[in-house]
C-alpha cells in the first residue's frame, strides 16, 4: 500500500476511533476526523489540537464528500450501538445508510484504501458447538438482534462498493475493552467491577480484545490486508465469570460468587424495558442483551495472525493496565480538586 498521505478517521470520538487517532499521530501522520458540531472531544484530550476537524454527519452524504477531499486512506469506525426495543431505525440508518454514504464518498473521492470497522455481530452463529470464524455463513432465517443485522448489511454496502471498484478491507473485532469513555460500552462493566457490584455475572462467555490490539490490527489491514477480505480481531473465548473475575483481580475486587439464571435476566429484562418506555430512558438491561450474555460461542483469530501479522494480548494484561490508568485518572482528579 502507498503510504497515506492524509487519513480520514470517522467515528474518532469513540473508544476505538480516539485510540487510532493518538496511534496514527504517534506514527507521524496526518490525520482528519470526521465528527458532528455536537462531539464530545474529552476522549481525545490534547490529539484534538493535532487533527483537522471535518463537521458533518454520518448519514449526510454532502458532508462526507467534503471531508474527503484530499484524502488517500478512511477508517470507518463511526457506528451506532444499541440492543435495546425501538432502535432499529436509528442502527440502519447509521450503520447501514451511513456505511453506503462513507463507500459512495470514498468512490467519489478515489480514495487509495477503506477499512471497515464492523463486528464479530456480523458472523453467522452455528446451532452447534462449531468455531465461528470470517468464513462462517450469516443465516437470514437466524434470531439476531437489529445491532448484529445492521452490521452485517454495513459489510454488503462495503462489497458493493468493492464489485464498483472501491479497495476496501473489513474487520471485525470482539467485545473491545478499554478505558474509553464513562458510562458507554464495556466501560459500564468495568466500572461495576471496579465499584464491587459484580457480584454475579450471566451464563455465557465472549471472545474479548484489547482495544490497543483492535487499532494495530486495523492499522495492519490498512497496510497489508487483501482486498475484500474480512479479518476476526480477538484475543481470548472467556466465560463472563473468567471476564468479570479477571477484572475484580486487577482492581482488588472480589470475583463473581453466582450465575444468574438466564430466566430470571428474561424477566429482568421485560420490566427494565417497561421503565425504559414509560420513562424515556436508556433501559439497564434488554431482551437482546440476555440472548447476546447467556450464548457461549468459540471463534479463533488465525487468520488475522497469519496474513496480517497480528499479535494479541491476554485479558489480564488489558485488565492490570485499565486498573493502572484509571487509578491514575483518579489521582490527577483528585489533585484537580
Amino acid at each position: 500500500m502507498t503510504e497515506p498521505r492524509r487519513t480520514l478517521v470517522t467515528g474518532a470520538t469513540g473508544l476505538v476511533g480516539s485510540e487510532l487517532v493518538h496511534q496514527l499521530l504517534a506514527n507521524g501522520q496526518e490525520v482528519r476526523i470526521f465528527r458532528r458540531s455536537s462531539s464530545d472531544l474529552s476522549i481525545l484530550g490534547d490529539a484534538a489540537d493535532e487533527v483537522e476537524h471535518a463537521m458533518g454527519d454520518i448519514r449526510d452524504a454532502r458532508s462526507l464528500l467534503d471531508a474527503m477531499q484530499d484524502v488517500t486512506h478512511v477508517y470507518h469506525a463511526a457506528a451506532q450501538i444499541s440492543f435495546g426495543p425501538g432502535q432499529q431505525k436509528t442502527l440502519h440508518e447509521v450503520n447501514v445508510y451511513g456505511t453506503g454514504n462513507v463507500v459512495n464518498a470514498a468512490l467519489r473521492s478515489g480514495v487509495q484504501r477503506l477499512v471497515h470497522t464492523s463486528s464479530m455481530a456480523a458472523f453467522g452463529r452455528p446451532a452447534g458447538p462449531m468455531v465461528i470464524n470470517e468464513s462462517t455463513s450469516w443465516d437470514d432465517e437466524e434470531d439476531r438482534s437489529a445491532y448484529a443485522r445492521s452490521k452485517y448489511e454495513s459489510e454488503l454496502e462495503v462489497h458493493r462498493g468493492i464489485a464498483e471498484g472501491l479497495d476496501a478491507v473489513i474487520v471485525n473485532p470482539s467485545l473491545i475493552f478499554g478505558v474509553g469513555r464513562e458510562g458507554h460500552g464495556t466501560r459500564r462493566i468495568i466500572d461495576a467491577v471496579r465499584s464491587g457490584w459484580a457480584r454475579a455475572v450471566p451464563p455465557g462467555g465472549s471472545n474479548v480484545v484489547d482495544v490497543q490490539d483492535v487499532v494495530q490490527g486495523m492499522r495492519n489491514a490498512m497496510a497489508r490486508g487483501e482486498k475484500g477480505r474480512r479479518y476476526f480481531l480477538g484475543s481470548q473465548n472467556l466465560s463472563w465469570h473468567e471476564i468479570v473475575g479477571t477484572l475484580a483481580e486487577a482492581f482488588g475486587q472480589p470475583p463473581p460468587s453466582r450465575t444468574i439464571p438466564p430466566s430470571l435476566m428474561s424477566v429482568a429484562a421485560v420490566a427494565s424495558e417497561v421503565v425504559s418506555f414509560v420513562t424515556r430512558t436508556r433501559p439497564m438491561l434488554t431482551r437482546e442483551h440476555v440472548q447476546t450474555s447467556t450464548a457461549t460461542h468459540e471463534y479463533e483469530n488465525r487468520r488475522a495472525r497469519t496474513e496480517l501479522g497480528c499479535s494479541f494480548q491476554p485479558f489480564e494484561v488489558t485488565a492490570r493496565r485499565i486498573a493502572a490508568e484509571l487509578s491514575a485518572l483518579s489521582r490527577t482528579e483528585e489533585m484537580q480538586d
